[in-house]
């Protein structure tokens, strides 16, 4: 067969399921109509008292065997064996099976009972019993249409398996694939438990501005909008780093955020531009301390969820139980192949270095605007980044690339900051955070210059929060974690699409 008629066969076949869905489409709505005539509109029905789910039944069966339950869910699936039928119901936590007769419900009902569709959604009151195949079911005496599915689920042996389809319906996505909805319990037990492990070492939770004048902590594009009331340019956060600091200065001592970062940036399996993340800071502490937070938070969550601290991503097994392994960001560079930073002395010299190895297209600017640390920063990503399988911190980045990060004690040229990365990709970013109000201004001045060369992810100048320091903010450790990174190595998601319930889409139209 010819691609030209392969495709005439595709396009015919598409039209036919679409004729097909508006056919039962019509079906439903007649019924729905026909419904409403007689006094039964399932829309009208305001609430239904639900006083058992589908997990809890088989989980208490022997407690609530011949007892009395009321339960509610959406059909999916009918199998009539004449004189008696079989539903499977399901609610938030799964399915059970629902048995139903003309004995048990009266002749009119269980005749009107079995003119619903697949998709509708029902209440059951009966009671807990077990079939002669030892399936625990429920045994219906009375039930209800709550609400009538107008548009037919999708056939159950193909399901929903186009990933554009499953992200733009996710609704449909869940009823159809029950290991989303796991994946999304999972995901709030995750929040929880950072929540939890933060809450008991005396963090406060707090909630700083999502919209600002500046946009600043990160590295980052914004997003750009208006106030009509102030007349006003205003940005979407890229990080809340700077307003947590001033809780520092304030007082707080030990402080987080968990909330939306949005970044006017791009889209792929890693990326979402509004997308969750958790900072923290706390007083009298170092970057020292947040490595030691960091493995510890990520292992506590490991085992909320998964029961260990192993965890399987995508074939790979990621052990995320202390001690992480540790190394600078100049051996990183060096172990894995890389030119040896330590002996390059000049910016001039390791342009030369980048030039000679290639790393002009990992660069963010022109290869004249570099620094030393912005190839060097280059070097890791092509050399190293990519090698970091199990847990890793890599520390000391170059100060000219760290603007709010404390410089090591002896040698300027670096600070005292680490990301971590597991499986190739970055999952925290960490500091002692720069608590020097004349060296933070001048550290804005140099971000001024570089957005003045065109780099529009250097950071703006935030005069209130220099301000802020000048009242004093003590020695600080801070650290932002990847909600949504962290989800996906303990849920095993290979996309961040597949974590979040409503990623950011183009739309069709």
């Amino acid at each position: 067969m010819s691609q030209e008629e392969t495709g005439a066969e595709d396009r015919i076949d598409e039209e036919s399921a679409i004729k097909a869905l508006s056919e039962q489409q019509m079906v439903r709505r007649e019924k729905l109509a026909k419904l409403q005539a007689e006094g039964r509109d399932p829309f009208a029905v305001v609430t239904w008292k639900q006083t058992h789910h589908s997990a809890e039944i088989k989980q208490k069966f022997e407690e609530l065997e011949n007892k009395d339950v009321s339960i509610a869910g959406r059909v999916m699936s009918f199998r009539d064996i004449g004189k008696a039928s079989f539903i499977d119901l399901q609610d938030r936590d799964g399915r059970v099976q629902v048995y139903l007769n003309a004995e048990g419900l009266g002749d009119e009902a269980y005749a009107h009972v079995k003119t619903w569709d697949l998709g509708d959604i029902v209440g059951v009151e009966g009671y807990v019993f077990k079939t002669r195949r030892g399936e625990i079911s429920v045994h219906a005496k009375r039930m209800v249409l709550l609400t009538k599915a107008i548009e037919p689920l999708p056939e159950k042996f193909h399901g929903l398996k186009d990933p554009e389809q499953r992200y733009r319906r996710r609704y449909l996505d869940m009823v159809m694939n029950p290991q989303v909805m796991e994946t999304f319990k999972k995901r709030t037990q995750i929040i929880r438990a950072v929540r939890e492990y933060l809450d008991a070492l005396g963090y406060i939770e707090v909630e700083t501005p999502i919209l600002s004048t500046i946009a600043s902590g990160a590295a980052a594009r914004p997003f750009v909008t208006k106030s009509n009331a102030l007349n006003l340019q205003l940005y979407l956060r890229i990080a809340t780093e700077l307003y947590l600091k001033r809780c520092i200065v304030g007082g707080m001592e030990r402080v987080y955020e968990m909330g939306k970062d949005f970044r006017n940036e791009g889209i792929d399996i890693r990326h979402n531009p509004e997308f969750t993340m958790i900072e923290l800071y706390q007083a009298y502490a170092d970057y020292n301390d947040m490595m030691e937070l960091c493995e510890n938070i990520c292992a506590f969550a490991a085992e909320k969820v998964t029961g260990g601290t192993k965890v399987s991503y995508q074939g790979t097994e990621l052990e995320f139980a202390a001690p992480w392994r540790r190394l600078t960001m100049t051996d990183a560079v060096k172990t894995y192949g890389g030119p040896d930073f330590s002996l390059v002395g000049s910016d001039e010299e390791a342009r030369e270095l980048a030039r000679k190895h290639g790393l002009e297209e990992e660069l963010k600017k022109k290869l004249k605007d570099c620094t030393k640390g912005d190839i060097l920063n280059a070097a890791f990503e092509k050399y190293a980044e990519k090698e970091l399988i199990q847990p890793t911190f890599i520390m000391d980045y170059p100060t000219d690339i760290s603007p709010l990060t404390k410089q090591k004690p002896g040698d300027p040229t670096m600070t005292e900051r680490f990301e971590a990365f597991v499986y190739g990709r970055e999952l925290g970013n960490a500091y002692s955070e720069l608590n020097d109000p004349i060296v933070q201004m001048d550290r804005f001045t140099q971000q001024s210059k570089e957005r003045e060369l065109g780099d529009d992810e250097a950071y703006m100048l935030d005069e209130d929060f220099v301000s802020s320091l000048e009242v004093g903010m003590p020695p600080t450790g801070g650290m932002g974690i990847g909600i949504d990174r962290l989800i996906m190595f303990l849920t095993d998601a290979y996309s961040i699409r597949d974590i979040i319930l409503f990623p950011t889409m183009k739309p069709l139209n």
